[in-house]
């Protein structure tokens, strides 16, 4: 996941969950609670959980600010500040997923009602495009349904 941060100068931080290292990605599970899981902080960023990515956020700049406490850490504004996008390559994995699901019951249904969903939360929406036809459904890409309406 990548979050994103819009600072008070109007430049944009970008933290991805993937260059976190463990003791952040445990100092991030003890500070929401001690008993979070990843996958679940994981589903929380999906969310949009603003404690979740305050945390990423946390961890990051505890390696500048070793002291920086996270009950005192705020982002204000977070609703226009913060977002949490997901990488091609946890779309991929998504898309792969739902595929093996799809074609054990040949229907493509089901990948279309997740894609509006993948296109939102995808960090460049013409990703979810390039991965439906890296699986070889390039009918279900938002060009050939354009192009079919």
């Amino acid at each position: 996941m990548i979050i994103t941060h819009v600072q008070d100068d109007g430049t944009e931080q970008r933290v991805n969950t993937d260059d976190l290292s463990a003791l952040e990605a445990a100092a991030i599970e003890e500070a929401m609670g001690g008993d979070v899981p990843w996958r679940s902080i994981e589903a929380r960023l999906q969310a949009q959980d603003p404690t979740a990515m305050r945390a990423v956020l946390w961890a990051v700049r505890r390696r500048d600010e070793p002291d920086l406490s996270f009950k005192t850490f705020d982002v204000p504004g977070w609703r226009r500040r913060l977002k949490a996008r997901i990488t091609r390559a946890e779309m991929d994995e998504v898309l792969t997923n739902i595929m093996r699901e799809a074609l054990a019951r040949n229907e493509d249904s089901t990948i279309d009602v997740i894609t509006p969903h993948l296109r939102k939360l995808a960090e460049d929406p013409d990703d979810v495009d390039a991965a439906l036809a890296a699986l070889g459904k390039d009918h279900l890409t938002r060009r050939q349904k354009e192009q079919k309406g």
